[in-house]
């Protein structure tokens, strides 16, 4: 399986050849910042399974389950690309709306729910997560 995406205006593009790890929905207050309120729908790669063309800009934060997060997008629009973790430095956590139109990702649950804010509407066919999932290969 292949996938591409590239960021809004077209200066940042990857190609992942591989099949991603998982795909979940994240409820984190960083990740309510990155999407104006909700949540990030993300997908994981193994970081050799990536290539990106284009530069991007980082920054790093302490994420809430104490591991430093490096969070990657686009210095020309902003578009949030990737992000990943100091302690999993073998895989890339790409958002979806990064990746272009037609792949067949969806998330399989949600985590960090006990930070959703309390009008958040969480699919009930997702299984939920309060905090990190134990042996998660996310954040």
């Amino acid at each position: 399986m292949s996938y591409s995406g590239h960021c809004s205006c077209g200066s940042v593009s990857a190609r992942i050849e591989g099949e991603a790890l998982g795909v979940s929905q994240c409820w984190c207050r960083q990740c309510q910042q990155t999407a104006a309120g909700g949540p990030t729908n993300n997908a994981v790669f193994p970081a050799e399974a990536v290539i990106i063309d284009g530069s991007l800009t980082e920054r790093d934060y302490v994420a809430a389950s104490g591991n430093t997060v490096t969070q990657a997008f686009c210095p020309e629009c902003g578009t949030p690309v990737l992000g990943f973790s100091a302690v999993r430095p073998q895989i890339r956590v790409f958002k979806l709306g990064f990746l272009d139109e037609g792949h067949d990702l969806r998330p399989n649950r949600a985590i960090w729910t006990s930070e959703a804010p309390d009008w958040a509407m969480i699919d009930p066919a997702l299984e939920q997560v309060p905090g990190q999932t134990v042996g998660s290969k996310e954040g």
